[in-house]
């Protein structure tokens, strides 16, 4: 194999594309999908309960919770296009785990001192998450994106790429510190570059979906 050529990880090019994705979630038992999903959108999940006043705990709480709403939600067939997007549906189904985990604090506060209840923040209404989600959807996409072309290369390229792209190394230090040519930092972040620019393509169809 020429050197020059990206080595592609052979389990990670049965990925499915995200306008399969959410067909293949209607079978539970798909457990590579369901991971897909997982590894796509906790982040995203996780952050936005966190921006909205949950504390750690409660966010990875509502991670779970979430996935679990998807579940049962794909297993009766409640998700459909024509309710709108899976980018507007997934929000709302993270807007209603988010009050429960508001609902459950004031529980257990009001168990153990009903003056604290005063101290609560306020749960967060649909509106105001608007902008926090489409905030960290971006972030969101892009990091899934970085991590999917991470697993579907070699890791001595994505080194290259990531230090090239990321980590902003001019192109001698490169390769000076991997000893490499400056041929090869080139075409790695060429190929890389569309390589990450067809997963984030990918991503942002979901959107539409």
């Amino acid at each position: 194999m020429n050197s020059m050529e990206v080595v592609m990880q052979p389990q990670e090019q049965f990925i499915p594309t995200r306008q399969s994705l959410i067909e293949r979630l209607k079978n539970a038992a798909d457990d590579e999908s369901w991971r897909t999903f997982f590894e796509t959108y906790w982040r995203l999940i996780y952050n936005t309960g966190l921006k909205s006043g949950l504390t750690d705990a409660e966010a990875q709480d509502l991670v779970q919770d979430t996935v679990i709403s998807v579940l049962r939600s794909m297993e009766s067939s409640k998700y459909a296009r024509e309710t709108g997007s899976f980018k507007r549906w997934l929000l709302n189904l993270t807007h209603w785990r988010i009050v429960d985990q508001f609902r459950k604090r004031q529980e257990n506060v009001a168990r153990l001192d009903t003056a604290a209840l005063e101290r609560i923040p306020d749960q967060p209404s649909l509106a105001n998450l608007d902008a926090t989600w489409e905030a960290e959807w971006d972030t969101n996409l892009m990091h899934a994106a970085v991590e999917r072309v991470k697993h579907k290369v070699d890791p001595r390229q994505w080194q290259i790429f990531d230090l090239y792209s990321f980590k902003d190394w001019p192109v001698k230090r490169i390769t000076a510190a991997l000893g490499v040519s400056r041929a090869k930092v080139y075409i790695v972040k060429h190929r890389l570059g569309r390589l990450l620019e067809r997963e984030l393509s990918e991503l942002e169809t979901v959107e539409t979906l």
